[in-house]
């Protein structure tokens, strides 16, 4: 069984940074999609960013393209978001998602994962 477990969120200005932490166990699969997505009140969740273990190659929503940056310590079985240039907007509750590679449609839709963490909110003020 996957788990997955969030660190690292909290309150910070506008253009301020977050990283944020998922470590991840109980690899079953040699390649997964790991992605993080957030969710904001009264709003579905969106896939921000994701990584294919594979090649690592990285995939961005366009709304946090060039500030956002996901990455992998394989180490450390940790995966992170470092954000930077934060807006208001970016304000909500952020999950680490993850599902074996095969079989995986777009990897932005919440539907293709089965593995999720807890949340960890994040909160930007203006």
């Amino acid at each position: 069984q996957v788990q997955l477990v969030e660190s690292g969120g909290g309150s910070v200005q506008a253009g301020g940074s977050l990283r944020l932490s998922c470590v991840v166990s109980g690899y079953t699969y040699s390649m997964y999609y790991l992605a993080w997505f957030r969710q904001a009140p009264g709003k579905e969740r969106q896939g921000i960013a994701a990584i294919y273990t594979g090649d690592g190659t990285t995939y961005y929503a366009d709304s946090v393209k060039g500030r956002f940056t996901i990455s992998q310590d394989n180490a450390k079985n940790t995966l992170y978001l470092q954000m930077n240039s934060l807006k208001f907007e970016d304000s909500a509750m952020y999950y680490c998602a993850a599902d074996r590679a095969y079989g995986m449609g777009t990897w932005y839709r919440a539907e293709e994962y089965r593995y999720w963490g807890q949340g960890t909110q994040v909160t930007v003020s203006s």
